[in-house]
């Protein structure tokens, strides 16, 4: 993520500096070692064989000792290989101390003294459950998140926090219901950002404040979204009724507008064309007919009047 938010991560408390950075560790190519390694034990076992047949005790001993310190030399250092798989490291460590990580997959060697612990760094998914939280407006909701993500520096993930699934875990619920709060379910005034009317821009900011929450533990925001949203359920019903309600006076208007420049043309239709004479009487008579026929949501049932407009 090039850019990020000032606004969405000034509440966010300040994370300390990492204390390390992931680099390459040594290693080297595992099949040399594997191909010295087998030809140690096969040295070991052949000086141990000759040294059964030696019939003086000294050279008997000193053979079997030599045969057994190549075989157990060969045994230790077979004991560096690894074998990482694509889309895997291997966190080397020695005595305690960072001693880099493996990325190359395949067979590798290592200092067979070394720990090495295997993290994954495939993408990943973690979806929240479903939060029950008040929007801006103090409106019980219920929102859920998924997250796709993966990680990025091992050694921020290894030694930066105890344990960084649940670090992800945890940052995620808290970033969810931090945008909650912040913003309405709908907003009531058309300029502001709301969770239902403005989902690009709220998953936006989301993952701009995942980026800042999971940084420290060397995890990469790849994206995240909203997987629900609604009210919750004592209050569905009601929001449901205000929605509805909204809609009918939304599709009044328009329909009163249309209707408006309808009679409009048609006065100017008649001025223009001198079809009938109308003074201002029989126009606001015509108006008010013309819109209760276009207005109405019943068809009108007209009325013929069989005298004078003014009888």
């Amino acid at each position: 993520m090039s850019t990020h938010d000032a606004s969405a991560t000034g509440d966010i408390p300040q994370r300390p500096a990492p204390r390390v950075r992931e680099f390459t560790a040594h290693s080297i190519g595992g099949g040399l070692a594997l191909l010295l390694g087998v030809a140690g034990l096969a040295l070991g076992a052949g000086l141990i064989a000759w040294g059964s047949t030696v019939t003086g005790s000294a050279g008997k001993a000193a053979l079997v000792a030599i045969g057994v310190l190549s075989g157990l030399s060969a045994f230790i250092g077979m004991c560096g290989l690894n074998t990482v798989a694509p889309g895997e490291a291997r966190v080397v460590q020695l005595f305690g101390r960072y001693r880099g990580t493996i990325r190359q997959d395949g067979l590798r060697w290592v200092n067979p003294f070394t720990s090495r612990t295997k993290i994954s760094t495939r993408v990943r998914n973690h979806e929240t459950a479903v939060l029950k939280v008040n929007d801006a407006y103090g409106n019980p909701i219920e929102l859920a998140a998924v997250v796709v993500w993966k990680v990025e520096d091992t050694a921020q993930a290894t030694f930066e926090v105890d344990d960084f699934l649940e670090f992800v875990a945890t940052q995620t619920e808290a970033a969810v219901r931090h945008i909650a709060i912040e913003y309405p379910y709908d907003a009531h005034d058309e300029g502001g950002l709301s969770l239902r009317g403005n989902a690009e821009e709220i998953t936006e900011k989301l993952a701009v404040e995942l980026h800042a929450r999971v940084e420290a533990a060397g995890v990469q925001i790849i994206e995240s979204r909203f997987t629900h949203l609604a009210y919750a359920p004592e209050i569905a019903s009601a929001m449901l009724q205000r929605q509805q309600a909204g809609a009918v006076v939304a599709a009044r208007r328009q329909i009163v507008d249309g209707a408006v420049g309808m009679v409009e043309a048609a006065l100017a239709r008649i001025s223009e064309r001198d079809i009938v004479e109308l003074d201002e009487e029989r126009k606001a008579a015509m108006v008010s007919n013309l819109m209760v026929v276009l207005c109405g949501d019943r068809a009108p049932q007209p009325v013929l009047n069989t005298g004078s407009l003014y009888q």
